[in-house]
């Protein structure tokens, strides 16, 4: 798959989570774990990206005498889900296109 079209698909999946509740990194890996196969080091990176665009914002919590990080999406983030699921409608006409160009081959 191209690389940005994966990154802006894993952007948009860790956004889908946090819209859901709020998690931590741990948590976000087990629940994508169906869809995608996401490490610590590839989310890390994307939750910092998310943070940065203002799609999320972080707190902290005690857990077993230590600080969690947790992720909340923010109104920003939910648009970008909007937006997303907007456009997808647009990509699905392109494939769909593409896909009938396959059939008479």
């Amino acid at each position: 798959m191209d690389a940005q079209l994966k990154r802006g698909l894993l952007d948009i999946c860790v956004l889908a989570v946090l819209q859901r509740a709020d998690s931590y990194g741990y948590q976000i890996i087990k629940d994508t774990a169906s869809l995608l196969s996401l490490t610590e080091s590839t989310l890390y990176p994307i939750l910092k990206r998310l943070e940065q665009a203002d799609y999320l914002t972080v707190y902290s919590v005690e857990h077993n005498s230590r600080l969690r990080k947790y992720y909340r999406i923010t109104e920003s983030g939910e648009q970008k889900i909007r937006d997303f699921l907007s456009e997808w409608d647009d990509m699905m006409k392109i494939y769909e296109y593409i896909k009938e160009g396959q059939v008479h081959d």
